[in-house]
């Protein structure tokens, strides 16, 4: 028989969970008040590794950020500038876009040690636990999203997503909060595929990173519940509202009438930066506004005008005879273009 007393017991470390944001400066405020949410809500059995890519931050932002570090929680700083240097001048800043978007797309080749992210986007509060969404089991699938709702609910977007990519609305997901499957992405080479066509074609777009994403990851795609991605749409949430998201052009530092804006301002008051924040909400003047809505108009045109463009992605990549659409994106036969040279 055993003698228990003799048998030394090791406690099992928690698992390790990365999540990934992305930001300049003008952003870090509200990646201050997502992060704080995630660590309120977030269960005390895991370690949390907090990544946020970045091309240059201010000391004092980061130091701030760096507060909410406790036992569970480590949050790093990543200056990728070397690292997209190389094809910078190509990604294009489209609207209240900024290049910080597109970051997403190089963490599979950045970060080899993971198999498994979430990247969340900072305009977001977190008001459920943040390890069931990353032990959602993903299978064969790229990435785990929620189907884009704004999408859904517009017969422009709608029609946009249908003609300029060749996907219907319902299947065409948010890339803001996003399960990443890095084992899948270098299996079939998003991050290379991704680089080419912005080199080859640079599409014109209304929402680059998304529209790429959901291209290169077709029928690849595990839909969650709305309620992992509630946008600020007065439509039902599917499940628990585990995430809010002000992925609208109206956002709750900005705008007094934000649906689910109250959980931005719980979190808000309780952050170093919302002194800054009152700042941002109470320059955001009538002028201001009339400017905001007027590109939100804008951007419903521009997308008619790519929906009817016979250069668009469908078009040129599926509808036509063009050497990408032949090989379906097989990631094998991609050997055939010179990648590291359009890549560097």
């Amino acid at each position: 028989m055993i003698n228990l007393k003799n048998v030394k017991l090791f406690k099992r470390e928690p698992k390790e969970i990365p999540i990934f944001f992305a930001t300049d400066d003008n952003y870090i405020p509200f990646l201050d008040v997502a992060v704080r949410s995630m660590i309120e809500n977030a269960s005390k059995k895991y370690k949390y590794v907090i990544n946020v890519l970045n091309t240059g931050l201010k000391e004092e932002n980061m130091q701030k950020v760096k507060l909410l570090e406790n036992e569970n929680f480590t949050i790093n700083f990543v200056n990728i500038t070397d690292y997209i240097e190389p094809i910078r001048s190509r990604l294009k800043n489209v609207y209240h876009f900024s290049v910080v978007m597109y970051y997403r797309l190089f963490i599979e080749s950045m970060f080899p040690q993971y198999s498994k992210v979430i990247y969340l986007d900072c305009d977001i509060v977190v008001l459920g636990d943040i390890s069931k969404l990353y032990n959602t089991i993903l299978g064969n699938n790229l990435v785990a999203a929620v189907r884009e709702q704004i999408i859904c609910n517009s017969p422009v977007f709608s029609d946009y997503t249908q003609r300029a990519m060749g996907i219907d609305a319902y299947h065409y997901f948010n890339s803001g909060i996003l399960l990443m499957n890095l084992d899948k992405f270098r299996k079939e080479r998003i991050e290379d595929k991704f680089v080419y066509l912005v080199n080859k074609y640079n599409f014109d777009l209304v929402d680059p990173d998304q529209a790429y994403l959901n291209v290169l990851c077709k029928g690849k795609i595990k839909f969650l519940q709305t309620g992992w991605n509630k946008e600020s749409l007065p439509e039902d949430c599917e499940g628990k509202m585990n995430i809010a998201h002000y992925a609208l052009y109206k956002k709750p530092w900005q705008y007094d009438d934000v649906i689910n804006g109250e959980y931005f301002w719980h979190y808000a008051k309780q952050s170093p930066f919302y002194d800054r924040i009152l700042e941002v909400r109470a320059s955001f003047d009538d002028v201001k506004k009339a400017q905001k809505e007027q590109a939100n108009e804008e951007i419903a045109t521009h997308s008619t005008q790519i929906a009817n463009s016979e250069k668009n992605i469908f078009n040129t990549l599926f509808k036509k005879e063009d050497l990408l659409s032949k090989l379906k994106f097989d990631s094998d036969a991609l050997d055939v273009f010179d990648l590291e040279k359009v890549k560097r």
